[in-house]
């Protein structure tokens, strides 16, 4: 399937969950928060949560500073 993850053209296998496509971009430590077509998944769907051919996937992490 193919999706949009933080603005670029993405292919994964049919069926990937949000944690699975995580894994395979290695960012699942990273990351902090997920959102598809701008509505937020919360961390305890991660496992459960199939995104659908071309979806808009937004991965945020929050960074430190002052």
């Amino acid at each position: 399937m193919t999706l949009i993850v933080n603005g670029e053209k993405k292919e994964f296998a049919d069926g990937m969950t949000i944690q699975e496509i995580l894994k395979a971009l290695g960012v699942e430590e990273k990351v902090m928060a997920a959102a598809v077509n701008t509505k937020i998944v919360k961390k305890e769907e991660w496992e459960k949560f199939v995104p659908k051919e071309g979806d808009k996937v937004e991965f945020l992490t929050f960074v430190g500073g002052g």
